[in-house]
């Protein structure tokens, strides 16, 4: 089958409407660029929504793949195997942790951590602690588990019982947690920086303040670090950003570089409850996926690029801010290293994904987070010739939405 035989048409006949894919169909990329099926050229600041964190087609993840693709594809739980082992060992020397469990998503990252957070509970305090807490706007995922705590009930409505013993606080307010939690509490589970409810980093007070009334009622604090983590924020893992160290931490997204993998990072102690027969993937830790995020790490965990990151976001602030001088049209840009939200004002509210379409027209690929929030989440190693020009190309879709209106 070519290229040219299957246009957007065929997915409405084909797939489930639970998608509304644009029109441009993606058949090539190198870096930051990416070509559609007529040959046209965009430069991709979406990054695969904080996937791509070297781009597209990395030469040093390809060599990965082909590598490991001639020698083992895929063994399952009932062996181990080599690049499994090392990506643990990687992660547990570089972080808090001291074990590690891998599976295929960020969505069973959060369900491996949740489960993980009710079994310990259970096993010390008994099965009266069995309350979870999350918070308002945020995103874990898309299980019936993961899309309850998450704090959006669009996503979660309309597909009968949902998981009991789950509450939600309110971002960024440590008075809303204290009138929620107590001795019943098992687990709090939080982003360090809402990602697709908005692009908000927590406050240090904040961070600080949860991990205080963890301690203090024998809750567990996970960290939802599936797109903040791996580099994103300038550090490999954002919690390090705060020097606030969870009790879990959730890992996927960035982690395989654009080949599915996911995680839960966790202690000797809080681990051991994960004994065996408690929990399983039949694909997680495959060999490919491993051998491909451990290319990916040698990469991102160098202070070369975990520094150049800081660098690129002032480069994405200094354009966005003179595109807003010229338009107005942004009250606020929000964020941290390579995850920045555009926040439109009053006069252009819910238009955030009129100017993502817009982009799209002037052969920029970028993302939203919620209605008035354009997000940016590029390659962690994006040219900066590559910025530049990406955003000549915003400013002109600026511009025209500005004289639409």
């Amino acid at each position: 089958m070519s290229e040219q035989s299957v246009t957007r048409a065929t997915f409405n006949e084909v797939m489930l409407p639970n998608y509304a894919p644009l029109e441009m169909i993606p058949v090539r990329a190198q870096g930051s660029h990416v070509w559609d099926q007529a040959g046209r050229e965009y430069i991709d600041f979406s990054g695969g929504i904080a996937v791509n964190c070297l781009g597209h087609c990395h030469p040093d993840l390809v060599a990965a793949i082909q590598e490991q693709s001639q020698k083992l594809w895929h063994v399952s739980n009932i062996w181990t195997n080599e690049p499994a082992l090392e990506l643990a060992q990687r992660l547990v020397n570089a972080t808090f942790a001291d074990k590690v469990f891998f599976c295929n998503s960020g969505a069973e990252a959060n369900e491996a951590a949740l489960k993980l957070a009710r079994r310990y509970a259970v096993d010390n305090y008994g099965e009266d602690k069995d309350q979870i807490i999350a918070f308002k706007q945020s995103f874990h995922g898309r299980t019936l588990f993961t899309v309850t705590a998450g704090g959006q009930t669009s996503y979660s409505d309309g597909f009968g019982p949902k998981p009991g013993a789950i509450d939600h606080a309110i971002y960024n307010d440590l008075e809303s947690l204290e009138a929620l939690i107590s001795d019943k509490t098992c687990a709090v589970i939080m982003e360090p920086m809402l990602g697709e409810g908005g692009v908000t980093p927590a406050t240090k007070a904040f961070i600080e303040g949860v991990r205080a009334l963890c301690d203090k009622y024998n809750a567990l604090l996970i960290f939802d670090e599936v797109q903040t983590g791996f580099g994103r924020t300038g550090y490999l893992y954002m919690y390090q950003a705060y020097g606030v160290v969870p009790d879990i931490l959730s890992t996927a997204k960035s982690l395989g570089g654009g080949f599915p993998i996911g995680g839960i990072l966790t202690t000797d102690e809080i681990g051991k409850h994960l004994k065996f027969g408690t929990h399983g993937t039949t694909y997680g830790g495959n060999p490919l996926a491993c051998a491909v995020a451990n290319a990916a790490f040698d990469i991102i965990n160098t202070d070369a690029v975990l520094s150049g990151i800081e660098q690129r976001e002032q480069m994405f602030r200094e354009h966005l801010q003179g595109i807003n001088d010229k338009y107005q049209v942004f009250s606020e840009i929000r964020g941290q290293g390579l995850l920045l939200g555009a926040v439109v004002n009053e006069a252009h509210q819910g238009q955030a994904r009129e100017f993502m379409a817009a982009a799209m027209e002037q052969g920029l690929m970028c993302l939203v987070a919620g209605a008035d929030v354009v997000r940016f989440a590029p390659a962690l190693v994006i040219d900066p010739q590559d910025i530049a020009e990406g955003f000549a190309r915003f400013e002109k879709a600026v511009a025209r939405v500005v004289a639409a209106d």
